[in-house]
């Protein structure tokens, strides 16, 4: 999924944030707060409209969540006890793919089934929505949403604070389990827009596509049948690949000259032969007639 290559910001002091980057990858801290929040034994709190939940956690976790880039803090008057607002599928990929919390409604712990149909009852396109967020998630790739620039999700190589997100993610589900929610970008227009509002704001537009057609959508089992294919869509813009692609670059330039180069020294050469054999043939004339 690496195209153009990621945009970092500027740190204060020249401080190279590609370095930080690179000497803290992501998967290492998500795997250290994993293993805090897991040993913590932490239950977050479902909403009543269940689309998100609230994590009281300590200090130190507080910054691992932060450094990881799931859900954003509440002001609170608790100093020592932060408190994150997650989202339905920071939620879930915590307590399903991390296996670090529970889950509770109404103070009565959910088991994975019944907080898998509190969340797709909040929301109908929840399976195919968890499945693209865990797919990225599962790379090591950030995830927010990506509602204000017209996208499902917007994917960051580290946390946003770093780096800006190189795509803007809009998840299409396909067969039909998802019913009535099939068909997205299907007509060019839709697709044009897509690509419009990823383009003004410098992302490259990445098309997951969310299939199966052998299994039910009504438990957590249905995650292992479905298949996630990433596709990239640019739009190719005729001036600039007649203005900036089709014209040579340096190295090829130079290239073509040592190849002109060496076509001549082999054309003078073989006029230098022939010009022989020619002058030869004619002394021989010469000394028979």
């Amino acid at each position: 999924m690496d195209m153009a290559g990621p945009r970092w910001k500027k740190g204060k002091d020249g401080k190279d944030f590609a370095a930080l980057a690179a000497a803290h990858p992501m998967s290492s801290i998500v795997a250290e707060l994993q293993s805090s929040l897991k040993g913590s034994k932490l239950v977050a709190t479902l909403s009543s409209r269940g689309r998100d939940a609230t994590l009281g956690v300590n200090l130190q976790q507080a910054l691992l969540l932060n450094r990881a880039a799931f859900g954003r803090v509440l002001d609170t008057a608790e100093a020592e006890k932060p408190w994150f607002q997650l989202g339905a599928e920071e939620v879930f990929y915590l307590y399903h793919g991390l296996k670090c919390i529970s889950v509770s409604e109404s103070k009565k712990l959910l088991s994975e089934g019944e907080l898998w149909d509190h969340l797709c009852s909040a929301s109908e396109s929840f399976p195919e929505m968890y499945k693209a967020y865990s797919h990225l998630r599962s790379k090591n790739w950030v995830v927010r949403s990506g509602l204000q620039y017209g996208a499902d999700f917007v994917a960051y190589r580290h946390h946003p604070a770093l780096v800006h997100s190189e795509f803007a993610v809009v998840v299409v589900p396909e067969g039909v389990e998802f019913g009535g929610r099939c068909g997205r970008l299907m007509l060019w227009s839709d697709l044009l827009c897509a690509l419009r509002a990823s383009g003004s704001v410098a992302k490259t537009l990445l098309v997951l596509t969310v299939s199966s057609s052998i299994c039910e959508l009504s438990s957590p089992d249905c995650l292992e049948q479905l298949v996630v294919h990433e596709r990239t869509i640019t739009r190719w813009i005729a001036q600039q690949c007649r203005e900036q692609r089709c014209e040579p670059s340096r190295e090829e330039a130079n290239k073509e000259e040592q190849d002109h180069t060496r076509e001549r020294v082999v054309f003078n050469y073989w006029g230098v032969i022939l010009g022989f054999t020619v002058l030869s043939s004619l002394l021989v004339y010469k000394l028979i007639f």
